[in-house]
Formats: C-alpha cells, sequence, structure tokens
C-alpha cells in the first residue's frame, strides 16, 4: 500500500481512549461531584456558608471554600471505599498547592491574608459517609 492509498482497512497510529476506560472516568467525575455534594451539605449543615466550589488558583483546583464566621474554610474532598484509602491519596506535594491557591483566594477578601483560614480534608467512604480532618495541613503552614 502506497501512503496515499487510504483504501486499507488499517487503524491510524493514533491512541483512542477505549469506551470501557472513558466510561471509568465519566464514573470517576461523577463519584467525585456526588462526594463534593455530601461534603457541602455536611458543612452547610453546621453552619458554615459555601462560597466557592472548584476554585482554581495558582497553585490547582480547590475543592470547596466555605465560610465559618470571619474565616475561610478550603476543603480537600478525597473519595475511596474507605476513609484510610482515601486519606493516602493526599500528597504533600498536593497540599502545598492547595496552600498556594487557598493564599491567591485570600487576595480577594476584604482583609487579605491577615483573613483566619484553615485548610480541611474531607473523606468520603463508598457509602457516602463524611469524615473531615480539620486543619489537615497545619503542620506545613
Amino acid at each position: 500500500m502506497k501512503h496515499w492509498d487510504h483504501s486499507s482497512d488499517a487503524l491510524p497510529a493514533v491512541a483512542v481512549p477505549s469506551d470501557r476506560r472513558r466510561q471509568r472516568g465519566q464514573t470517576a467525575y461523577h463519584a467525585g461531584l456526588a462526594a463534593e455534594d455530601s461534603v457541602e451539605r455536611h458543612y452547610v449543615d453546621r453552619g458554615l456558608r459555601p462560597l466557592a466550589r472548584r476554585w482554581r488558583g495558582p497553585g490547582g483546583e480547590i475543592d470547596l471554600i466555605l465560610l465559618d464566621g470571619d474565616a475561610v474554610v478550603f476543603v480537600e474532598v478525597k473519595k475511596a471505599a474507605s476513609f484510610d484509602q482515601a486519606a493516602l491519596r493526599v500528597r504533600p506535594r498536593q497540599a502545598q498547592r492547595i496552600g498556594a491557591s487557598a493564599l491567591a483566594y485570600l487576595d480577594h477578601m476584604p482583609r487579605g491574608s491577615l483573613t483566619d483560614m484553615r485548610i480541611d480534608v474531607a473523606l468520603v467512604d463508598q457509602v457516602g459517609a463524611v469524615q473531615v480532618l480539620e486543619n489537615a495541613f497545619a503542620d506545613f503552614w
């Protein structure tokens, strides 16, 4: 076959995600949204007010941002089969990126970097139960 002959049934040498892989990605995406919904309800039920969702800063995306009195709470949501497995998905580098984005968000607050803040990690297990690790990144600051 010549390079200009397109009569062959040969497939192009381009990697195309399989339908199964694409479906897994969609399932994970929607499971993540559902986990964020559960976590947001958890915080709202405790009196916090949502400010933003999936806010993108210079360090990356912050899943949830809420107001707790005068303090801003940044939340990283992790979903897995168990709380332990979800907790293992939080990496030190991720803590640094979330912290950088959190500081950038505070630039938009009236008190700027003087605003009280904390970064929580919310763990969601396979049945949708929520466990919050409040001020989870305190050791990084």
